[in-house]
């Protein structure tokens, strides 16, 4: 996967759903944002493994880590010599083999949806699918579609925060890129360590953070 590949995963309808489901009553969108609501605010940390595929099904793996406020990390591990890394404030990619890095505020960012539980998803999302196994929803700014959308999809399960354990994600930028998301062995408020959400600089250094 190229390095533009992994920009998109941080800028969406998920394979994870049928894209026939049912449009939802407004009682149901209504408790289905607030039960993703309660989830985000809920989950302190995370760590998980991800497959990332691009519309091209080119593929890479690796291991995700999350901590409440606004930190992320994809670690590609061997299959990408890569890293995106969130310390709270700016989302950083890392191509350690070009030696290039790249930052921007999460804001900018889509993923600032799972980033910042604080915000009022009422205000950008909606619901796409809310029934007994499955609720999805779609974020995106109408004030600044130049950051494209993030479609979320949710299983329900009594034993994830609020009842819910995200299962994936789908991006589509504004170049009409389309980015998937799959996620397995879910861990969630977990003790996780700060030092993951820094790097080491290619610019200056050779090893990868």
């Amino acid at each position: 996967m190229t390095r533009f590949g992994a920009l998109a995963l941080t800028l969406t309808p998920l394979a994870l759903v049928a894209a026939a489901a049912p449009v939802p009553v407004q009682a149901q969108a209504a408790d289905g944002l607030a039960q993703v609501q309660a989830h985000l605010r809920a989950v302190n940390s995370m760590t998980a493994s991800f497959t990332q595929s691009d519309r091209r099904g080119q593929t890479v793996s690796g291991t995700l880590t999350m901590k409440q406020p606004g930190r992320i990390r994809f670690d590609y591990g061997r299959s990408a010599n890569m890293l995106i890394v969130g310390d709270g404030r700016a989302l950083t990619f890392v191509d350690y083999d070009a030696r290039q890095v790249q930052r921007w505020p999460i804001g900018d960012s889509p993923l600032s949806v799972l980033l910042d539980a604080s915000q009022d998803l009422s205000r950008f999302a909606r619901v796409v699918r809310n029934d007994a196994q499955v609720l999805t929803i779609e974020a995106r700014d109408p004030r600044r579609r130049e950051f494209g959308t993030i479609t979320l999809a949710f299983s329900k399960n009594a034993s994830g925060p609020a009842g819910l354990i995200l299962q994936g994600w789908n991006t589509i930028d504004a170049q009409n890129n389309l980015t998937t998301v799959r996620l397995a062995n879910q861990r969630f408020n977990v003790p996780v360590a700060d030092s993951l959400f820094r790097y080491r600089d290619p610019r200056r250094q050779g090893p990868r953070g």
